[in-house]
């Protein structure tokens, strides 16, 4: 078993993951800029070292650009070893999908929490992971057999296809270098400025075509391996709630998933994770279509921010499960062991105005006191008196409502965010709750496009 593991992440996934830790008797290594001087995850761990005074080349570039800091593979690394650390967890984000990063750790004799860097080499290509996981049986969307230029190929590829359909980044996520194409002279255009999108984010310019589904849902299927060649599902959930293809509230299972739909999908998502060889905690991502078919999306190579519904769900820590997997050890469960109970719902709560279009909102909390009750479960990183930073994601907690069903955990999620004391900052509050009381979200039947669409009005 690990004796140190140092976090290589910052905000309420560090806290999640050594809270984690502790229950394991491991000991834990936080890193952070001076912007989370004062976060929760710096006076939680048991060492915590400033970024700034391990910059790469031995420049202070992680106080220039505070971002850079958590990406920053060498001070990282010097971090780790200082701490004398056998193990790192990258958590979500920054370089917790970076082949180099898990290659870097196992070159220095440090133990990566993750799948291989060849899986999510693998995985990450998401073009070369439809391919993999077609071959395994696993439905894919109509589309090119791997990545296109504009050109006269990438035009007869789309007419076979159809229209309309998708232009999508072969690297990264988040809808970066992604655009919806529905006319052939769109076509070439929008792949470009995908391309030049996706290099600018990912590093990355490939491209690939794949057909657009109107209205879908997003299905996607916990997974997770160990080292002795155990690989289970641990249900699905619900992810249509979407902003900019970005999650907002997320709930398991997922709504209107037969037992046999559930069957089909759990064993398409165990099949995909075969392809690639995975280990360690991840997610297999699908598209629902209206009537009822299902398409592969993606692997996402790492914990999810959802997580935290499948574990109120299925009853498992799942994190732990990933630092336990980590260290060699086989899974503490079995699939039967694996059972849903009741319901779980998860809101994100950002530091953005409604009012004002979900601006960012970053300033001091004044005021915070986190609600309770039964079935409530609270991740985040803030106190009274925090500065929400500008240069990061501005979720600063999570939400998490259990109920034996689903109208007790909205019930609850109702509740306890109309108890969440939150001053000085305007939050997203006010819109989770408009969708709570959305006649569509409570029927069952909101979409990817539902939010934007029914709610914010922009498409």
């Amino acid at each position: 078993m690990f004796k140190k593991v140092l976090v290589a992440n910052r905000g309420e996934v560090a806290v999640r993951v050594i809270r984690a830790c502790h229950e394991l008797g491991i000991k834990a290594v936080a890193i952070y800029t001076e912007p989370d001087r004062d976060s929760l995850h710096v006076h939680y761990a048991d060492e915590a070292y400033p970024l700034e005074a391990c910059a790469s080349s031995g420049r202070p570039r992680a106080q220039a650009r505070p971002g850079l800091g958590y990406m920053d593979i060498p001070a990282i690394i010097q971090v780790a070893q200082r701490a004398r650390a056998d193990a790192i967890h990258p958590g979500y984000g920054f370089l917790s999908e970076n082949p180099h990063f898990a290659a870097v750790c196992e070159t220095w004799g440090i133990t990566f929490i993750g799948p291989t860097g060849e899986t999510m080499r693998r995985a990450g290509m998401k073009d070369e992971a439809r391919q993999l996981v077609a071959r395994a049986g696993v439905p894919v969307l109509p589309g090119s057999d791997g990545s296109l230029a504009p050109g006269d190929a990438a035009l007869r590829v789309a007419e076979s296809v159809g229209y309309p359909l998708l232009v999508k980044a072969a690297a990264g996520g988040g809808g970066r270098g992604t655009r919806i194409v529905r006319r052939s002279e769109e076509l070439l255009s929008a792949m470009s400025r995908a391309s030049q999108e996706a290099q600018g984010a990912f590093g990355v310019g490939q491209v690939y075509l794949e057909r657009y589904l109107e209205r879908p849902r997003h299905v996607e299927v916990q997974v997770i391996g160990d080292h002795h060649g155990n690989l289970l599902h641990v249900g699905e959930r619900e992810c249509s709630l979407q902003r900019r293809r970005q999650k907002v509230l997320e709930e398991a299972p997922a709504l209107g998933v037969s037992p046999d739909l559930r069957a089909e999908l759990t064993r398409a998502a165990l099949a995909a994770a075969d392809a690639v060889g995975y280990t360690s905690m991840g997610t297999v991502e699908f598209l629902l279509d209206q009537n009822g078919s299902f398409y592969f999306i993606e692997i996402n190579a790492r914990m999810q921010v959802e997580h935290t519904v499948t574990e109120a769900v299925y009853l498992v820590d799942l994190v732990k499960e990933q630092i336990l997997v980590a260290a060699g050890e086989p899974l503490s469960c079995t699939q039967s062991d694996l059972v849903p109970h009741g319901w779980a719902l998860q809101c994100r709560i950002t530091a953005e105005d409604p009012a004002q279009g979900l601006l960012p909102a970053p300033g001091t909390i004044t005021a915070y006191v986190e609600p309770g009750g039964p079935g409530i479960r609270v991740d985040s990183y803030v106190t009274a008196g925090y500065s929400i930073p500008p240069q990061y994601d501005s979720m600063f907690a999570k939400v998490i409502a259990w109920g034996r069903n689903r109208s007790e955990a909205i019930a609850r999620m109702n509740r306890a965010l109309r108890e969440f004391r939150i001053e000085g900052v305007k939050t997203i509050i006010p819109l989770h709750l408009e969708i709570l009381n959305h006649p569509a979200f409570l029927a069952g039947t909101a979409d990817v496009g539902f939010l934007e669409r029914e709610i914010l009005g922009q498409g």
